[in-house]
């Protein structure tokens, strides 16, 4: 069970590197810095999903 803490951080997370994806496919970042923003919200929301799946493609 997840709890309303934990839950917040993971769609925070995901919700800015969603947007992160999407300008990475736009050309309007690059590779290295989408990696940046990664570990810079890797340290801000700590999500539990997030850390075990940053940088991995969902498939």
């Amino acid at each position: 069970m997840i709890n309303e803490s934990d839950f917040r951080a993971e769609v925070s997370y995901r919700t800015v590197m969603n947007i992160t994806d999407r300008m990475l496919e736009a050309g309007l970042i690059t590779g290295e810095e989408r990696g940046i923003i990664d570990t810079i919200m890797l340290e801000k929301y700590r999500p539990v999903l997030g850390m075990l799946l940053s940088g991995k493609p969902l498939i």
